[in-house]
């Protein structure tokens, strides 16, 4: 599988690290607007294939010529955040710079599958289908995933198991709108609130939760400068759902089109991902509170395309 990383950032270098160590990719190409920086890094990665025990992938710095034929491209690169800002900050400069972007990755790729990292993401996903010929189900936004993972986190360090065995979701927005449908959350197949109760464990605050939940990741950036780790796991999760054809439900972004009373805007949804990209949304059913709290963040949504010019 061949797959190309646009931006060498620290999210980028990351999502080529996981792939080094996962046997995952035949091939690596690693573009960024400053070459010499790409170049670095593939020198620099390609010092670690004498001691990982992995598929050994041809690795690449070059441009978007390189990245020709790629199944997967990941895309990065954009405007971002300073200290104060918001992810709806970036919406301007960076729709010029996706615009730019997709239109170099559909003339090398135009089979590939898009994953989209620049925030803000679902709104970047948007312009990046609007701005070329990829189908919804090939140009996939990572959504919340990254905030289901510090949900699950979260609760994990509540009820003290591991986190692979919480169930739950962050759906609607990446952004301060993001919420959490509680009547889709289980500890071990039990309600959170009984597995609670059963195991002698205080109840959790649910309005706390999901403020942890949304308030973690500018925690992360206002002391290291960025968030990098949880994101580039996020996106080898979906790069490892799409490999290995799992058809497993990841909490994405994809384009509605009447799902979930949504008509033309990316949201993030339960959705099934295999080997072609997103293969179908699931349909859940939210409690009243939860429908409004998915409304919220469509409305959001809109604002911010409004914004993009879409």
């Amino acid at each position: 599988m061949k797959i190309s990383v646009i931006g060498m950032g620290a999210v980028g270098t990351e999502v080529v690290a996981h792939l080094l160590n996962s046997s995952v990719a035949s091939e690596i190409v690693a573009v960024d607007q400053v070459q010499a920086k790409a170049q670095a890094e593939i020198w620099d990665f390609a010092h670690t294939t004498s001691f990982i025990y992995a598929r050994n992938p041809r690795l690449i710095a070059g441009d978007y010529a390189d990245t020709a034929g790629s199944d997967i491209v990941v895309i990065t690169a954009g405007a971002q955040l300073k200290q104060g800002e918001t992810r709806d900050s970036l919406v301007g400069i960076n729709t010029r710079v996706i615009r730019d972007i997709i239109a170099r990755v559909e003339a090398a790729s135009p089979d590939a599958i898009v994953l989209m990292v620049t925030n803000p993401v679902d709104v970047m996903t948007q312009v990046a289908l609007r701005h070329s010929a990829y189908p919804k189900s090939r140009l996939i936004s990572l959504g919340t995933i990254i905030d289901t993972a510090r949900f699950m986190r979260i609760v994990s360090d509540h009820v003290g198991i591991d986190p692979k065995n919480i169930f739950g979701y962050v759906l609607g927005d990446h952004s301060h709108t993001g919420f959490i449908p509680w009547s889709l959350c289980n500890v071990c197949g039990l309600d959170v609130d009984a597995y609670c109760e059963l195991n002698g464990l205080p109840p959790l605050d649910r309005m706390a939760v999901r403020q942890s939940v949304l308030q973690i990741g500018l925690d992360i950036f206002a002391g290291k400068g960025n968030t990098n780790h949880g994101i580039a796991a996020s996106v080898f999760r979906i790069i490892r759902a799409i490999s290995g054809n799992e058809r497993s439900v990841l909490p994405v972004g994809t384009l509605l089109q009447g799902e979930y009373g949504v008509d033309g805007a990316v949201m993030s949804v339960p959705c099934v991902v295999g080997r072609s990209g997103v293969q179908r949304i699931v349909a859940c059913r939210f409690t009243p509170q939860e429908q409004t709290a998915f409304e919220a963040s469509h409305a959001h949504v809109r604002e911010l395309l409004a914004l993009a010019g879409l």
